[in-house]
């Protein structure tokens, strides 16, 4: 990807995608410590078996943590206004997961710059995991 400036962004630009290594379980046993979220179905496959699931899968806050990396790769922490979004898929353990963020338009508003960014994860599948929007202010 070409590196731009965020003045130079437009409706259509791919301007952030985070390409990340296949989920491991000992990520998720990493996450579940530093979120918090000891839900076992995320770290022991009987319980996951037990809810008929083939295996753990990924916490959804883990996606959404790599979504908003994948958006403060392109604008510092202090210029996000908003980010949302809904969780539509799970993430299974070894999926390899890619974040990206779209502008969908740029605007101003009240004298300050933003632009909303269409977000997504996707697994190499396909699959949609994450979907949502973030509006942050650009130069």
């Amino acid at each position: 990807m070409t590196e731009m400036t965020t003045a130079s962004w437009q409706p259509g630009d791919v301007v952030s995608s985070l390409a990340l290594e296949p989920i491991s379980r000992t990520t998720l046993s990493y996450f579940s410590g530093a979120s918090g979220d000891h839900n076992p179905i995320h770290l022991d496959t009987d319980v996951a078996a037990s809810a008929g699931l083939d295996d753990v899968f990924a916490q959804g806050m883990l996606s959404m943590a790599y979504l908003a990396r994948a958006v403060t790769d392109v604008v510092p922490q202090e210029r996000v206004r908003r980010l949302g979004v809904r969780f539509t898929a799970i993430t299974p353990v070894h999926g390899q997961p890619t974040c990206r963020a779209t502008v969908e338009s740029v605007e101003t508003v009240d004298g300050e710059r933003l632009a909303t960014l269409a977000l997504d994860v996707r697994l190499a599948d396909g699959t949609t995991t994450l979907a949502g929007t973030a509006l942050v202010r650009v130069d």
